[in-house]
């Protein structure tokens, strides 16, 4: 048997405040295990997070792109963020021991099924490729997929590989447009600034000024280290947004409810329950019905070291559970395992020696 190979994709799409169009977005990637739906009305945006493996993947991104092709209308689209397309960008992204080129192998077939079946052209952007979205959206390049025009309403799709990233905001205070925007290049890691950062400055309603970023190596920067560099500019700042989903290991408070393990785990749990009530029976109904409570609380799962740990025993158990009553498989075996491994690896040491004997049970688990 060859490896696991489990995706996210957290496509963004040109529509923030039609609801009934996010919701029927939405709708059609649940072919695959949405995990989060996440629209901003300032930038006329949404992202629904999702899972699974490659045959769910592809037929839930396919679905929502559909969807994105036929109710957007690009030529009537107005937000702050740029965008190329009503499906703008549709990143694919490795979970657990899945492989970059793996993904990218993902990305052109979905690109392929894209302008096959729906008439949209597509870029190829990010692992392996020769372009980036600056590039893209700069109009540098060509479609790699059709074209070379753009869909009349649609525009085109940029489909491509990467590494998991966190989006992150700041409202910043005493700052104008000029000023915020001078910050964003300052900050830049092509700038010189901080590793791994992508920043723009945007201008919101009720004059408020936005620092937009994009973590794209989170190992090198996370959202606490940005925070740390504009306290030490002295910077002041208002409220702080994560985008989508956020690993536990780079959370801040900012992220509580939104952790990217505690969502792949709730989902988990949420198949689990309604296998369980499908075969019905007393027991089965009655694990149902906590399944269904799991899967809440794992959704809503806190930013801090206590709620982590407890989340990566709980998903854990949740493998073990499920096996016992027979109503699991491999892709909610596989979203358990990564849910509780990026839990348990945003365990601090500081956490370990407090919880020793937990911890012990729990790498004892994951062995």
């Amino acid at each position: 048997m060859g490896p696991v190979e489990l995706f996210e994709s957290v496509p963004n799409f040109s529509e923030g405040r039609r609801r009934e169009v996010i919701d029927a977005i939405a709708s059609r990637a649940s072919a695959a295990f949405v995990l989060d739906t996440d629209a901003d009305p300032d930038h006329n945006r949404a992202v629904v997070s999702l899972a699974g493996f490659r045959a769910r993947v592809v037929k839930g991104l396919l679905g929502a792109i559909g969807e994105a092709v036929e109710r957007i209308d690009l030529r009537e689209h107005y937000g702050v963020h740029p965008r190329v397309g009503a499906a703008d960008v549709v990143p694919i992204i490795p979970l657990g021991e899945t492989s970059l080129d793996v993904c990218r192998d993902l990305a052109r077939e979905l690109g392929e099924r894209v302008w096959s079946q729906l008439k949209v052209p597509v870029y190829f952007y990010g692992h392996g490729e020769g372009k980036t979205l600056a590039d893209i959206r700069a109009g540098r390049v060509r479609p790699d997929v059709g074209g070379p025009d753009l869909h009349p309403t649609a525009g085109a799709v940029c489909v491509g590989a990467r590494r998991t990233l966190v989006a992150f905001n700041v409202i910043l205070y005493g700052y104008d447009l000029i000023a915020a925007r001078a910050l964003a290049r300052a900050m830049r890691e092509s700038a010189d600034g901080l590793r791994g950062v992508q920043a723009l400055a945007f201008e919101l309603a009720g004059d408020r000024v936005q620092l937009s970023m994009n973590l794209f190596r989170v190992d090198e920067t996370t959202p606490s280290d940005v925070i740390a560099e504009l306290e030490r500019r002295g910077v002041a700042m208002g409220a702080q947004q994560v985008v989508g989903l956020c690993p536990a290991a780079v959370a801040t408070p900012a992220a509580d409810r939104r952790l990217l393990e505690g969502r792949l785990a709730s989902a988990a749990a949420s198949a689990g329950a309604e296998r369980a009530g499908e075969r019905g029976g007393e027991e089965l109904t009655a694990l149902a019905a906590r399944m269904r409570r799991e899967a809440e609380e794992l959704a809503l799962l806190a930013a801090d070291q206590d709620a982590v740990l407890a989340g990566a025993e709980r998903a854990a158990a949740l493998i073990r559970v499920l096996h016992a009553a027979s109503i699991t498989d491999g892709e909610v075996d596989a979203m358990l395992d990564a849910a509780a491994r990026g839990l348990r690896r945003a365990v601090t040491p500081a956490t370990e020696s407090i919880y020793r004997a937990r911890i012990g049970a729990l790498d004892a688990w994951l062995a």
